[in-house]
């Protein structure tokens, strides 16, 4: 199993998991144009895409779902929340999905599960090939048991680091942003997500990629040290994804 990421931050979100002959979009923050034209970087015709999955219904997350899926016929995994929120003419590409029961796409397990974020029915999940497991978890304002029982024993964790506390209290948002950015239903910041991966068993962890950093309230020099240390290993093994390019395909190995 093999992932890369299109971009991630709050100007767009896409996510790219394969295996086999499946190869899944989770989520589509990007204009469709956009979209197509960093699927080209990694050698993807999105005719051939499995489906899109949709983690919630914020414009950053699913901007370009809807013409996507309707351009090239795609099948859209969400939630009944979720999907309450995408347009009405894609409803008959929803496939919908229970946050509490494993689905599979193609040669994928998807579990789910829910996670506390201003949304309406926002899920998170673990990929599988049947043999490794691959965690995503960005767009959460806490951790709960739920979420790091999941995560618990990943072989790849692709794990929000929103923002340093700091320079989001000293930043130059408006206090209503501020609070609801570190708030319980907004997102991770650098010492909550360093905490989860203190509580999670990371025995087989073989990746680790630092995802939806905020360009203003943070920075990598702040979370490769603080994951490094959760982690004890080098800094240097503390992926960054971007919000201009992404990572490049990472592969779960035996």
């Amino acid at each position: 199993m093999r992932f890369a990421s299109l971009g991630s931050g709050s100007r767009g979100n896409a996510t790219i998991v394969s295996h086999g002959k499946t190869a899944l979009l989770v989520d589509c923050g990007f204009s469709a144009r956009e979209t197509e034209k960093r699927l080209q970087r990694f050698e993807l015709d999105p005719g051939k895409l499995s489906g899109i999955v949709v983690t919630h219904e914020h414009a950053d997350h699913i901007n370009g779902v809807r013409v996507l899926a309707r351009k090239y016929q795609l099948p859209v995994y969400a939630t009944a929340g979720t999907a309450s929120h995408l347009a009405a003419d894609v409803m008959s590409l929803v496939e919908e999905f229970s946050c509490h029961e494993v689905f599979s796409v193609g040669d994928i397990e998807v579990q789910p599960f829910p996670v506390p974020h201003d949304a309406r029915e926002p899920s998170q999940f673990v990929f599988s090939d049947g043999q490794h497991r691959l965690g995503l978890l960005t767009d959460v304002g806490i951790s709960t048991p739920i979420i790091e029982d999941a995560l618990s024993a990943c072989d790849a964790l692709l794990l929000e680091a929103n923002h340093d506390m700091d320079m989001l209290d000293n930043g130059e948002y408006p206090e209503h942003l501020k609070y609801r950015v570190s708030g319980r239903l907004g997102h991770l910041n650098n010492v909550q997500s360093a905490k989860i991966l203190e509580n999670i068993d990371t025995s087989r962890l073989q990746h680790i990629v630092a995802m939806h950093l905020s360009e203003k309230n943070n920075s990598p020099n702040i979370v490769a040290p603080l994951f490094s240390q959760a982690l004890n290993c080098a800094e240097s093994w503390i992926g960054v994804a971007e919000q201009k390019n992404g990572f490049d395909w990472r592969e779960i190995t035996n």
